[in-house]
């Protein structure tokens, strides 16, 4: 198989063009915008290209189709509120780029919301079946927008059926320093993390900053400052040092200067590749949060627990991308586990899942900074298509 590095770098360029930060490469193509949807529109136009056909989903899920079963390729368009021009990205038009290269049949596809605008890798989560529709629609972003609303820019053209799939790959930004640290072009991914991810509310007494007490006060930050400073302690016998956790958004009530805050919603997200470790830390999660609540005399609630197990990847859909790595990378790429969450964890539980990694320089990814050489980005391309190539012998 002969893929065209140039015009796959090209097409790479121009969807990094639809929400353009102005910051280098950086991109703002949240799930649902202006700047995604036009994204969609043209990568459909490439897709009809290339010879696929093309059907959306309700959830905004984009599909190239070949005939007949297929290998299904792809990754997400969308990007983080700041993010960068290849994660998602990269593994989209890989993917476009291996379907009109092959001779043999392969799909497309560009899930929506992988970034969690409105949860975590919603679009595959509601086409594998991992969440209902009708629910996923009750989900709200920061600004308080149901998905259920913002999801009616789709042009819905039907489901589509992942029976007529022999299994996903998903080429991406490593997203982590590993790969660029060692020198390394091309990971080969042995399993994904599972995730777990809430909202927890802390609900105290909003009041005068200048005129009450600070041994009277309900104030809802300082509670999430107590959570935050024992939970590491909490931690300490369960968690390894692969374990990672962030408290990534705070909302305070009323955010002013001059104002007790009385009420904080903040996110909290945990990943492990063990889904009992998993399990311990919400336990002690829940029950930390619950006694901070109450020494502080507040009340405290729980939004809806989201999240996926760990995965491992399938051994023949491996195999077949280490087989290519050694050709086209020997001694120069690796297995390793990924520890970002991937749309290939929901698509594990229809068909057989793989993932190939090429490196993020300095290790950067959700930033504008985030960046790949672009000789780093034709290999990775190349060592897909030897995959693709040699699953189909």
């Amino acid at each position: 198989m002969q893929v065209d590095g140039q015009r796959f770098l090209a097409d790479l360029h121009k969807l990094r063009s639809f929400g353009a930060s102005g910051v280098g490469k950086g991109v703002v193509r949240p799930a649902y915008s202006e700047a995604d949807s036009a994204a969609r529109v043209w990568l459909a136009a490439r897709m009809v290209e290339a010879g696929l056909r093309v059907e959306t989903d309700a959830m905004g899920n984009l599909f190239g189709l070949a005939e007949g079963p297929s290998l299904l390729l792809g990754s997400h368009s969308d990007s983080q509120p700041e993010g960068g021009w290849l994660d998602g990205a990269l593994g989209v038009i890989a993917a476009l780029e291996v379907a009109r290269s092959a001779d043999v049949p392969v799909s497309v596809v560009s899930f929506q919301d992988e970034e969690g605008r409105f949860g975590v890798t919603t679009g595959s989560a509601v086409w594998s079946g991992q969440l209902d529709l009708a629910e996923a629609d009750l989900l709200l972003d920061d600004s308080g927008i149901p998905l259920g609303q913002a999801r009616q820019v789709v042009n819905d053209t039907g489901n589509v059926d992942p029976a007529q799939f022999t299994g996903f790959i998903e080429m991406h930004i490593e997203q982590g320093p590993v790969l660029d640290t060692t020198a390394e072009q091309i990971g080969v991914v042995s399993d994904i993390v599972g995730i777990r991810d809430m909202k927890i509310t802390f609900q105290g007494q909003q009041n005068h900053a200048g005129t009450t007490p600070m041994h009277l006060r309900r104030d809802a930050f300082q509670a999430v400052s107590d959570f935050n400073h024992a939970l590491t302690e909490r931690f300490a016998n369960v968690v390894t040092p692969a374990t990672v956790w962030t408290i990534g958004h705070l909302s305070l009530h009323p955010n002013a200067s001059s104002i007790v805050p009385g009420k904080a919603v903040f996110s909290m997200q945990w990943r492990d590749g063990d889904a009992d470790r998993l399990g311990r830390m919400e336990q002690i999660i829940l029950t930390l949060a619950q006694e901070v609540a109450q020494a502080r005399g507040m009340e405290v609630s729980f939004g809806t627990m989201l999240g996926l197990e760990p995965v491992k990847m399938d051994a023949r859909l491996r195999q077949a991308l280490e087989s290519s790595a050694e050709t086209l990378a020997h001694g120069g790429w690796r297995v390793m586990p990924s520890g970002a969450l991937h749309d290939a964890t929901n698509v594990s539980q229809l068909m057989p899942v793989a993932m190939l990694f090429v490196p993020s320089i300095g290790g950067i990814s959700h930033a504008f900074q985030e960046d790949t050489a672009e000789a780093d980005l034709v290999l990775g391309l190349e060592v897909l298509a030897g995959a693709v190539a040699a699953l189909h012998r």
